[in-house]
């Protein structure tokens, strides 16, 4: 007789009688399992030197032998636990300050058949075994923590006095412009556009952060910069005070005046002292952002528009004066001196002239004090809670220099504020600097947003093509999922950030839409048009439910739509809120804080299909699973949850969690007969169970 996804089991007693005789059931490849959580790695992070306990599971009596192979070496495995359904083997290894890979090999019968983060495998694939970086700890708060993003402009407006006004200076080749419309929906060239959005509107906000949920606020930059998205840096050393505090100025050379005044620039650091202690008070951390690729060519340093020309306070800049001490911060295609002042080419980033490349390897003290600037803003007085790094893997002209600034970064930081964070925004594999002396984490892309988006919508994330074959593919959704855990590795993945949108790409709402296009072709309106709540909402249930720290853009959670940036940027629609779908963030939530298992526990596929996906979530006795039918149809779903150790006959498992097209809630208890969980699942649908203690 076979084990199989529909739990055709032996009876205990008739596997005791055929193990006595030594015959025995086929393998069973969907009992075995090992991860890198808490029970099956002890400690999870361990240091260098330490003693760690590794586990592994198989279907009960169903192996001759199971082998732990670390970097080669081979640990015979013990037998230190049985229960209903599986045996539980262990072996101790002692690590030294160097890394360690390693697999599992199993024996049944004539069988051998191994065991690495791709699951059972008749053939070794080496890329994908378990890893150990002795002395890699990530922030523990960060662990599993839901993350609210907010870009400042859009938030909310508490105080006028710092807004930005009509033509106060020029940008782009034309003036900047207040919008007074609050609800007036992002234009084409939206960067110039300022609807007046600041800190202290966040601070007014923080209770409604507070009761939705978050433990942490990562706000895009806030350093004093001229546009919108404030990712052209012109003062790293200060907050931009059109979004801080604004206490002297002037009608005649207004911009000069807000943003080079000592006393303004103060005040709104103090302001960012203030906010960040009321959300420490509030139970919640900070993330800033850091862009230090390129600034923008407002930049003190470089002065392109003569800011800072006329100001005893600061240094002349590159662009104005052959002697400024900031000359070798930039990479001038003339370097003589004669070619000062008006020196106009000088390498950006991409080309953009508005965004100057930062040349750090022909200068120590930009170098330095970059580092600087990452040390100062996680140290007191200001206290944030890490970095999120804007085109990380950027930075610098070689890879070499690349990975040697971002191992002084580390050190700098970690040092200021051991449990400060650093996540890196990444497209791709990010291995070479997830090794424990760079990054912690990454903005979760590959691990998270692209096959959560191409399974429910099959939509690219920035709604510019479709792709019908991952649509609703389940085998490519944990495939993928599976693949770029494993090169992330298990630390980073505890706190990488899982978003469905954000600030680069298309609202997750309207890519249920299956629009292809941007508001250049297809208009704002068509961004709210044929949406599928039903669709969102399944995918709010797996952000809150797999591993990671899921990440809300703001305003996703009251329906904001829009295509990729700047349709993206919408206000949030206070007074016109989707009340429903901020009680769905808010029960989502409040199930995933509740239940370590969605904090900290495994994770393990259970049923693949066209448009249906399960997969369980287990931590010692906490166990649920979830189910999501992304049908148009009502399907019945078999669901094998005695592969997550569901397998009494007097085990029930009770819904925690529904919801369809019209957002709704039960709590029905569902027996499992043989081990099985047989569901009818509504079209567009996701349900949570929990097994019932």
């Amino acid at each position: 007789m076979r084990f199989s996804k529909s739990f055709e089991a032996l009876t205990q007693l008739d596997q005791k009688l055929l193990y006595m005789i030594n015959v025995k059931p086929v393998v069973n490849y969907d009992a075995m399992f090992s991860d890198a959580t808490r029970f099956y790695r002890s400690p999870e992070e361990p240091m260098e030197y330490e003693t760690v306990t590794i586990r592994f599971r198989t279907a009960k009596y169903n192996a001759d032998s199971v082998i732990l192979i670390a970097d080669g070496e081979e640990y015979p495995m013990t037998r230190f636990l049985q229960d209903e359904l599986f045996d539980y083997y262990e072996a101790r290894i002692h690590l030294t300050d160097k890394k360690v890979r390693y697999y599992f090999r199993v024996k049944s019968g004539k069988v051998i058949c191994y065991y690495n983060q791709w699951g059972a495998i008749k053939e070794l694939n080496e890329a994908y075994n378990f890893e150990i970086i002795p002395g890699f700890k990530t922030p523990n708060w960060a662990k599993g923590a839901v993350v609210y993003q907010i870009y400042v402009d859009r938030f909310c407006n508490g105080d006028k006095s710092n807004d930005v006004t009509d033509g106060e200076y020029v940008y782009i080749g034309a003036p900047v412009k207040a919008v007074t419309d609050w609800n007036r929906l992002p234009e084409a060239m939206d960067v110039r556009d300022f609807y007046g959005g600041d800190l202290q509107g966040v601070m007014d906000k923080l209770d409604y952060l507070s009761d939705l949920g978050v433990d942490v606020i990562y706000f895009n930059p806030l350093f004093v910069s001229p546009s919108n998205h404030k990712y052209d840096i012109e003062d790293y050393d200060y907050i931009d005070p059109h979004i801080g505090v604004i206490v002297e100025d002037s009608k005649e050379d207004r911009y000069r005046t807000r943003v080079t005044s000592k006393k303004n620039l103060e005040a709104s650091n103090q302001l960012f002292i203030k906010i960040v202690q009321e959300i420490h008070a509030r139970g919640m951390r900070v993330i800033i952002d850091g862009v230090f690729n390129h600034c923008g060519s407002f930049n003190k340093w470089l002065d392109r528009e003569y800011i800072y020309d006329s100001s005893e306070d600061f240094k002349k800049g590159a662009f104005v004066d052959k002697d400024s001490p900031y000359r070798n911060y930039f990479s001038f295609a003339d370097n003589r001196d004669d070619a000062w002042p008006n020196n106009g080419s000088y390498e950006g980033w991409w080309g953009h002239d508005t965004l100057p490349k930062l040349n750090y390897e022909n200068s120590k003290e930009l170098e330095d004090y970059v580092i600087g600037i990452g040390r100062k803003w996680v140290s007191p007085p200001f206290n944030a809670d890490g970095w999120r790094l804007d085109v990380a893997a950027d930075l610098g002209h070689s890879s070499e220099y690349n990975h040697e600034f971002w191992r002084k970064f580390r050190r700098a930081v970690k040092e200021a504020n051991p449990e400060a964070i650093i996540m890196a925004e990444h497209y791709g594999n990010a291995s070479s600097w997830l090794q424990g002396d760079q990054w912690d984490t990454i903005m979760n892309y590959d691990a998270f947003m692209e096959p959560v988006t191409w399974f429910l919508t099959g939509m690219e994330k920035h709604s510019d093509s479709r792709n019908d074959s991952l649509y609703g593919n389940g085998r490519s959704f944990f495939d993928s999922m599976k693949h770029n855990m494993a090169t992330i590795g298990a630390q980073s993945i505890a706190i990488a950030l899982n978003q469905l949108s954000n600030h680069d790409h298309s609202r997750f709402l309207t890519r249920t839409n299956r629009k292809v296009g941007r508001i250049g072709t297809l208009g704002s309106k068509a961004a709210s048009e044929d949406i599928n709540y039903g669709i969102f909402k399944e995918a709010v249930v797996i952000q809150m439910t797999w591993p990671g720290a899921p990440g809300i853009y703001y305003g996703d959670e009251a329906g904001l739509c829009g295509f990729t940036d700047p349709d993206n940027r919408r206000t949030y629609p206070w007074g016109n809120e989707n009340k429903e779908l901020i009680e769905l963030h808010k029960e989502a939530i409040n199930l995933r804080k509740r239940h370590k298992a969605l904090l900290r526990g495994s994770v393990k596929e259970l049923v693949c299909g066209y448009n249906i996906i399960s997969y369980g979530r287990f931590l010692e006795e906490d166990i649920l699973i979830v189910v999501v039918n992304n049908n148009d149809e009502e399907k019945n779903v078999r669901i094998p949850v005695w592969e997550v150790g569901l397998t009494a006959e007097d085990d029930v498992v009770q819904v925690l969690m529904t919801t369809e097209r019209e957002h709704s809630t039960a709590h029905l208890g569902y027996s499992l007969p043989k081990g099985e969980l047989n569901v009818m699942l509504r079209p567009y649908s996701a349900v949570v169970f929990k097994k019932i203690d």
